[in-house]
């Protein structure tokens, strides 16, 4: 498909209708992972333009909801919007993909380091369950939400270290990345990140930090690989 015809393909028809709970109006917190969603698992391809109007009759709400979605997404750099132009998904190449996870592993070493030192069993356990979840998702073949969670793992890890600054950071970097392994990684199971990411847990949990980083480090090292071949 060309280009132009991406341009003008609808995305209305490809995306799931909303469920809506009786007396509830979803919210943006509601239409954030499912947009995501749909843009990670390409039912918005990245060349495609799509609207404020068509979206919210898509998902039911009201073009400010839809707005404040996209602004979010904007601001993790997932989408591009434009002075009077239509929101268009974003396609980092080789060159903002190397850089992307060379920002992501800076930041995470310190993440990591911070989150041996601060986190509490509750915070464990919650990314135990995030985990899980992530697991069960790569099982039913359900790529779009399994690639968001692993990304969640990670800003959830930033939010359990206790460092607003770095947490915000992280999170204009994640998202991204989760939209590039979308755009090139042939199969969600091949990924496997969530073994990973239970091996950095346990490491977290035992507060050795030394075996934590080396682990982050190994897992940003095999995700830049599989990312970087493709290019």
């Amino acid at each position: 498909m060309t280009a132009q015809a991406l341009q003008r393909a609808p995305v209305t028809t490809a995306l799931p209708a909303m469920r809506l709970v009786a007396g509830k109006k979803p919210s943006v917190d509601d239409i954030y992972p499912r947009l995501f969603d749909a843009i990670l698992e390409q039912r918005i391809a990245p060349a495609s333009r799509f609207t404020e109007e068509s979206l919210g009759e898509t998902f039911g709400v009201s073009r400010s909801v839809i707005r404040r979605v996209l602004a979010k997404l904007s601001h993790q750099q997932v989408i591009i919007l434009r002075p009077n132009q239509r929101a268009q998904v974003a396609a980092p190449d080789a060159q903002q993909t190397r850089q992307i996870l060379e920002a992501r592993r800076m930041t995470e070493m310190t993440v990591v380091q911070l989150a041996c030192a601060q986190a509490t069993s509750a915070q464990i356990r919650q990314l135990r369950e995030l985990i899980a979840r992530e697991r069960d998702c790569i099982e039913r073949d359900q790529r779009g939400p399994a690639i968001r969670l692993s990304g969640e793992f990670h800003l959830q890890l930033a939010a359990m270290a206790g460092n607003a600054p770095l947490a915000q950071f992280l999170n204009s970097l994640v998202p991204l990345t989760s939209l590039i392994i979308a755009q090139y990684e042939a199969q969600a199971c091949t990924y496997c990140a969530w073994q990973e990411h239970v091996a950095i847990v346990d490491a977290v949990e035992q507060r050795n930090s030394t075996v934590a980083i080396a682990l982050m480090t190994q897992h940003l090292d095999h995700l830049e690989s599989k990312l970087l071949k493709h290019h």
